[in-house]
């Protein structure tokens, strides 16, 4: 029997017992979907991440107070923490390939202006905020540079910020109230929005030795760099390394680069996403079960017609391809369904919820369908066995 003629005698014998076949197509076809959605949604989850974390800016280096040492015996570690300085900071602002270096601490405080009072996030900061962090100031000036020793008491203006204190009026040159000290807006920050859940539109920026004293801390949270992009990373790494250690007297810090966050965090959310497949890989094995079932039933049905088909000159690699045929018709409509049903589904959900990211995931939708057509083979394989298997008088004594 010619290949042509093979498949469509196979579909022929699908579209003749409908409800069957589309009853036994009905698991896969919400296999592949369920596949289809919820590595869409994991996808899209994935990009916005990284898109967070690389809105400022992928040459960054971090610098935080602590080193953490992991000896032979699993469980065994040791944690030293010490100060992280604003004069550190400076020092490192100075290395070859470094083009800003930025304290921070972090805190929260009751601000309040005129008769209006709001809760808010305080970073504490250098001047080189707009530079390391992309945010552009909206009206106004940034914290200047060269206060770092004896900094005065000003203040910039998150977007939020600014409005719910003083509305659609300036409040350049206005007092402002943080704790129990008073501070002069110099500047309003452009939107920016939230990076991860932290609003960096509801922020007050202050200068960083100012909040070290506001929140009693000893040491910075934080030291932010800014390196050049063809800078060689490792053996700037390496310089920062060196250089503190010999600033402190010991490795008692860790370095992060962006690259490293990067890396750790496409790996979790890849993990995430494979995890997610795997739940609606689930639906797929039900879908199997439904073809082994129902070809294994065809077989039993069509004894009579088998026997014709051996006895007119059919050989049993004739039957065996009919029927596993059959089942791949079956797993490849399903499959096909499938994959429109969830690519349907993922533009419906975009649509309605614009807010929830989903991004199609094309490697794992053609993962997905593959995988419908090896259901096919796998669950066609016994029946098909089966079938070729009968002797053609036998099978015709069935009639």
């Amino acid at each position: 029997m010619r290949a042509a003629d093979l498949i469509a005698l196979s579909y022929r014998t699908v579209i003749s017992h409908k409800l069957r076949s589309g009853l036994t197509a009905l698991g896969l076809i919400i296999g592949i979907a369920a596949v289809v959605i919820l590595t869409s949604i994991g996808r899209g989850i994935h990009a916005f991440v990284l898109t967070e974390f690389t809105q400022f800016g992928t040459s960054l280096i971090a610098v935080v107070p602590g080193k953490t040492t992991t000896f032979g015996i699993s469980g065994s570690t040791i944690s030293t923490v010490r100060p992280l300085s604003i004069a550190d900071a400076e020092s490192l602002g100075r290395l070859d390939h470094v083009i800003a270096a930025m304290p921070t601490v972090q805190g929260n405080a009751e601000v309040k202006a005129g008769g209006r009072q709001r809760r808010t996030n305080v970073l504490g900061v250098g001047s080189a905020v707009p530079e390391i962090w992309k945010i552009n100031v909206a009206s106004g000036r940034f914290l200047p540079a060269g206060e770092e020793s004896n900094p005065r008491a000003l203040a910039v203006l998150g977007h939020t910020l600014a409005l719910e204190l003083f509305g659609t009026a300036s409040p350049l040159g206005q007092r402002i109230r943080v704790g129990s000290d008073r501070y002069r807006v110099i500047g309003v920050m452009e939107s920016k929005g939230q990076l991860l859940g932290f609003d960096m539109d509801d922020t007050l920026y202050i200068p960083a030795a100012k909040a070290l004293e506001m929140f009693n801390r000893e040491s910075l949270m934080e030291i932010d760099l800014l390196y050049e992009s063809d800078a060689p990373v490792a053996r700037l790494e390496q310089a920062i390394r060196k250089h503190l250690i010999a600033r402190h007297g010991s490795e008692d810090f860790t370095i992060i680069t962006q690259n490293q966050m990067l890396e750790k965090m496409d790996s979790i959310l890849s993990i995430l996403t494979l995890a997610v497949a795997a739940l609606g890989s689930i639906s797929l094995l039900v879908g199997s079960v439904g073809i082994l079932t129902i070809m294994t039933i065809a077989v039993s049905e069509r004894i009579s017609e088998i026997g014709l088909l051996r006895a007119i000159g059919a050989e049993r690699r004739t039957i065996f391809q009919l029927f596993l045929s059959e089942a791949l018709a079956l797993s490849a409509t399903g499959g096909l369904v499938g994959v429109l049903t969830g690519i349907a589904t993922v533009r419906l959900i975009a649509a309605a919820l614009p807010a929830l990211p989903v991004q199609l995931a094309w490697s794992y939708i053609a993962a997905a369908f593959l995988v419908s057509l090896l259901i096919g083979i796998a669950a066609g394989v016994a029946p098909a066995m089966k079938a070729a298997r009968l002797e053609p008088l036998e099978a015709l004594r069935a009639e």
